[in-house]
């Protein structure tokens, strides 16, 4: 030993050094370490470097004081090593370029490189070792180099392997073992450095300190190695997130408010879709004919797993850290909403048997339920689920409506105010009023700016009128399951219904305001199957609620339909659901409305039009129905002997539709005096009826289309001269055209002649006639008439008696074939169901991508407003009238040109005051 001191410590050549015993090491450690830290600094040659840090690492380490290696060691010596790997790795790529199997020099230099490094993550391994050998526990501030470097080399480490097939262009199997051995390594230094990290201690009663910005920096980096090793490998991948988790846990009353939780959801969410996918295609290969069943079903399993863990580490995460997730809400949306679109029944899922859709919900899906529930209460969640301003693309509609319903079945286990979380329209929430009565006014008036927050309600008829696809298909649901029943899919439809039912009745009183603003806004909508649904809702809340509220329900409803301005689709909708709940009405009340709203008084029978009088009992039935049709009858007389002016046509039309009604619900109900009555009106009325009116009045051809119906219902009795004039003109009527209104009644009544006996005088003037109409009818192209008119003639061929008119009905080859092909239900598209789905999902894009960019509350509202407010089309009816205004501003103009050149004769002001006269009386039509 007295020889080795004969040399100065600092001659000493590193070979010497490194064979030192540990005695010697520990002697000489605090003459030795500085020259070494001062070569290591110094060096430009990479060998050296690692071959003082190797020396360092493994004979000087193990005697230095474990409370200053960070200021001893770690702190001198791993910034300069970070530099050494980010050179190495530079020049590994730098000279990747040039690798070929001919030129030997440059893979030499690559393959010394990558041996470089793996010895270099071997002393770094070291170093890891050596904490984790010497403390039970570590304080982060005294290693806090450590951890950071290692991370940054691991991370560069795993990106170029994941990149090598690009990075060493086909050629990578000349450096394929070396590549493998740094993986490994790489691998073995992160499962070493976090089982380091797990003995990390931190005080919870300090808030801010390096120690906690340190552990935050660990985390956020591991992570950055999650999105690198994804695709590398799964348990790794699986296991890293474990640890992420884990430390997050672990420090959570310290770092919760350092986390970047947005950072950490979104990279959850993106594992946990990648990893559903990957699951979703190889359930696809499973089914292929070709598929290896055990090794592919292993695999399948596996990745099955793997989506069950990250639902997991997602569900558990957000429990724990939720009051830090408001950002981070629309990704978990976004997760839910796309994991189902790729899942059974969506239009847009893959095709994968029902073992294995089974098998993914019952070990994937079923964990979602469980995270809805956790942000079932957390208010960020609920304004970016019923955001009015949402707008999702053509495979989000469904999963989101899927979503709402969802939530809708939790609500009511849940406390008042959360309920009203979901349920109060932020526009309405602070309302002091309540019920329909005081939303049905500003739901037909101007609509105010509409809330940022629609209710849970509102958001349920809303994404349920844009799964236009999934309601024609249909798509179909997991049933409820019935006691003694089996359970049986439902359509989405169905779902839909009897889910929202079942809330109606669990729905918290103070909240009612809700419900029936929601409901009316529904039954108010353009849409004709979402106002279907809320009609199903409202029927099903009259029947299921006391028999005043149904009373109640059925009175506003006749008012709003009162308030109604003229013709439009709220109006058509308000009579279907006055129509319906009127059924479920007791008797006494029926009694109470007949009287307060009379047939007697005017403006009345407004509500008769639309009221079944099947729905009263047979005694009242019988004399509500001959008080109705008394005041039809003597108005239809009054109107007959006044002036008959076309303006004055409205309220005569909405007479016949009340007469219409009567005969059709309640016809047995009158005696043949009131049977006579009526078609006597019928006739008188008919006989004003030319074509000249009908083609130019929209109120002449509703005339029409009610008179043709009513006659129609008494065609037994009917004079034969009178069916052959109206046959006669309907036959000129369809050679102009007329709407399709027009022409549906026109096919109501020729279906009705088929029932009568004809005699052979009278059949000359009427057959013709009738086959005409039939073969003009049924070389219609539009589908829906085509439709009808089919029916119209199967029935009509059927009850006649006159079977040589059928053939003479059928003019063309075309038409034959057609009728045939109806009889016979043949001639259908041969479509399978694959195809079916893709052609819905095309008309789908098609018919909901012009209304994109409109929100559904701009669309509905829009609808709503008076004439004068609307964004207006110009028709060529309203170009006519345009031009006549301006020609008669013209004529006025020449007027006063002329007033000003001459004195005016004596008539001028009596034929002034006449244009005057006519001024206000086409004012008055206006109006």
């Amino acid at each position: 030993m007295s020889q080795e001191r004969a040399v100065p410590v600092s001659a000493v050549p590193l070979e010497e050094i490194s064979s030192w015993p540990e005695e010697l090491c520990r002697r000489e450690l605090p003459s030795v370490l500085p020259r070494l830290l001062s070569m290591y600094q110094n060096s430009d040659c990479w060998i050296e470097h690692i071959q003082i840090l190797k020396i360092i690492v493994e004979m000087f380490l193990p005697h230095m004081n474990h409370l200053t290696l960070e200021q001893t060691f770690f702190s001198q010596v791993l910034p300069k090593t970070v530099k050494l790997f980010d050179d190495m790795m530079y020049e590994l790529t730098s000279q990747a370029r040039g690798l070929s199997s001919q030129n030997l020099e440059i893979q030499t230099t690559l393959r010394n490189i990558l041996q470089t490094m793996v010895q270099l993550l071997g002393a770094l391994t070291g170093c890891v070792q050596h904490v984790c050998a010497t403390q039970e526990s570590v304080i982060l501030e005294n290693i806090h180099s450590l951890p950071s470097s290692v991370l940054r080399v691991i991370k560069s480490t795993f990106v170029h392997c994941k990149n090598s097939e690009s990075v060493y262009s086909g050629h990578l199997h000349l450096v394929s073992d070396l590549l493998q051995a740094l993986f490994k390594e790489a691998y073995s230094l992160q499962k070493q450095l976090m089982e380091l990290l797990d003995m990390v201690c931190m005080d919870p009663l300090v808030d801010e300190n390096d120690d906690i910005l340190n552990m935050v920096v660990v985390i956020h980096s591991l992570l950055d190695i999650c999105s690198v090793i994804s695709s590398m490998d799964h348990a790794f991948h699986a296991n890293t997130w474990k640890f992420i988790i884990k430390q997050s846990l672990k420090h959570q009353s310290v770092i919760k408010s350092q986390l970047k939780h947005k950072d950490i959801i979104t990279s959850l969410c993106e594992d946990t879709l990648f990893s559903f996918h990957s699951c979703l295609q190889l359930a696809e290969q499973l089914v292929q004919p070709h598929a290896q069943d055990n090794a592919d079903y292993r695999l399948f399993q596996k990745t099955l797993k793997l989506c069950r863990f990250f639902a997991n580490s997602l569900l558990h995460y957000t429990k724990e850290f939720l009051p830090f997730l408001s950002d981070s809400c629309c990704t978990l949306h976004q997760l839910y909403l796309q994991i189902h679109s790729k899942f059974p029944p969506s239009l847009y899922a893959a095709r994968i048997s029902k073992a294995q859709q089974e098998e993914i919900a019952g070990a994937f899906l079923v964990t979602l339920d469980p995270l809805i529930s956790q942000l079932l209460t957390f208010q960020p969640f609920v304004q970016v689920v019923l955001d009015s301003r949402l707008e999702l693309p053509c495979e989000l509609q469904f999963p989101h409506c899927l979503l709402l319903v969802v939530i809708m079945d939790k609500l009511p286990s849940q406390p008042e105010a959360v309920q009203a979380l979901w349920c109060a329209d932020s526009q309405v929430s602070g309302a002091t009023t309540s019920g329909i009565l005081c939303t049905s006014t500003r739901l037909l008036t101007l609509n105010p700016s509409p809330p940022t927050q629609v209710s849970l309600l509102k958001g349920i008829f809303s994404s349920f009128e844009q799964c236009s696809g999934e309601l024609s298909l249909p798509v179909c649901l997991q049933g409820v399951r019935s006691k003694g029943q089996a359970e049986a899919a439902v359509t989405l439809y169905q779902h839909v219904c009897v889910h929202l039912c079942a809330f109606i009745t669990s729905f918290h009183p103070s909240l009612f305001p809700e419900l029936d603003t929601a409901l009316l806004d529904a039954v108010l909508s353009a849409n004709m199957i979402t106002s279907l649904l809320a009609m199903d809702a409202w029927c099903f809340l009259a029947r299921y609620g006391t028999a005043e509220l149904c009373a109640h329900h059925v009175t506003i409803v006749a008012h709003l339909i009162k308030s109604c301005p003229g013709e439009c689709y709220q109006l058509t909708n308000l009579a279907i659901l006055l129509k319906r709940l009127f059924f479920f009405m007791a008797p006494p009340h029926q009694v109470e409305f007949i009287q307060k709203f009379s047939p007697k008084e005017p403006g009345n029978l407004l509500l008769w039009q639309y009221i079944s009088f099947q729905a009263l009992p047979a005694d009242l039935r019988r004399q509500t129905a001959r008080e109705v049709s008394r005041v039809c009858t003597a108005q239809c007389r009054e109107w007959l002997g006044s002036s008959r002016t076309v303006g004055e046509l409205e309220s005569l039309n909405t007479v016949l539709s009340a007469l219409l009604t009567v005969c059709s619900s309640a016809g047995e109900a009158l005696d043949s005096g009131q049977q006579t009555a009526v078609m006597e009106v019928g006739s008188q009325l008919w006989a004003l009826l030319n074509i000249k009116l009908v083609t130019g009045q929209p109120y002449v051809q509703q005339t029409l289309s009610l008179l043709l119906p009513l006659l129609g219902f008494f065609i037994q009795t009917l004079d034969l001269q009178l069916i052959s004039q109206v046959v006669t003109l309907q036959t000129s009527l369809l050679k102009l055209e007329p709407p399709d209104h027009v022409r549906l009644a026109v096919l109501d009544f020729v279906s009705s002649v088929g029932k009568l006996f004809i005699p052979q005088a009278m059949q000359d003037k009427i057959l013709p006639s009738l086959s005409s109409i039939f073969a003009s009818l049924l070389a219609d192209r539009n589908w829906l008439l085509e439709q009808h008119t089919l029916e119209a003639f199967t029935q009509f061929a059927e009850g006649t008696n006159q079977e040589e008119i059928v053939p003479l009905c059928l003019s063309s080859e075309e038409t034959k074939n057609k009728v045939v092909s109806f009889l016979e239900k043949t001639g259908f598209v041969d479509e399978t169901a694959d195809a079916r789905v893709e052609r819905i999902k095309q008309e789908k894009g098609i018919f909901w991508e012009p209304f994109a960019k409109v929100t559904v509350e701009e669309a509905k509202w829009s609808s709503l407003q008076p004439y004068a407010k609307r964004a207006r089309h110009e028709l060529p009816e309203e170009e006519e009238y345009r031009a006549a205004v301006q020609a008669a501003a013209g004529a006025l103009g020449a007027i006063e040109s002329l007033l000003q050149q001459s004195v005016p004769p004596d008539w001028l002001l009596t034929e002034m005051e006449a244009l005057h006269e006519r001024i206000d009386e086409l004012k008055r039509r206006v109006v």
